[in-house]
């Protein structure tokens, strides 16, 4: 099966427009935030209002709370290990190669059940999520690890970011 491009015209101005979004292996803004390790590669000021993109590093025991997002749809892609999601009130394990889709209001989380730690990205749509990450996440620090301990400034950065993002936290089911 063949298919044909519209071909540009090397006068055209669009030839040679630039406007790709390049942030290399181990660069973007990275934070600490609910025990993860969340590196920011694109946030909607970036494409236009399009997504926030983050890869996450997410270690033994790591992971939000149960939470919804009535604004956004959170999507996953699991890069290696594995994790455990909850959808509703249906649990189930993704690992490497796996895609999740959260729809706007639908209770969800993630944990790492596993003994090492797990890669993935997830895709915020409208973006917004990302940026509250980098504004009122703890800068992550190189070479350590999130801290395990929660003290008063981590959980002043928690009520911040949920009340921005307007996430709703609600319990595991029973």
């Amino acid at each position: 099966m063949t298919f044909s491009l519209a071909e540009l015209d090397s006068h055209d101005p669009h030839w040679n427009r630039r406007g790709a979004i390049y942030v290399p292996s181990g660069k973007g803004p990275t934070v600490w935030a609910a025990g993860d390790v969340y590196t920011i590669k694109a946030t909607g000021a970036q494409t236009n209002g399009g997504m926030g993109f983050i890869e996450a590093t997410v270690p033994a025991g790591g992971g939000p709370v149960p939470h919804a997002h009535p604004e956004q749809e959170e999507t996953f892609y699991i890069l290696d290990g594995e994790l455990e999601f909850l959808d509703g009130d249906h649990l189930f394990t993704a690992v490497a190669g796996d895609f999740v889709h959260i729809p706007r209001g639908v209770r969800h989380r993630f944990k790492n059940k596993a003994s090492h730690a797990a890669k993935m990205i997830f895709i915020f749509t409208p973006p917004g999520l990302e940026q509250i990450f980098v504004d009122h996440a703890l800068p992550a620090r190189p070479g350590e690890a999130p801290p395990s301990v929660i003290d008063d400034d981590q959980i002043a950065r928690f009520d911040i970011m949920a009340g921005l993002a307007k996430s709703i936290i609600l319990p595991e089911p029973s």
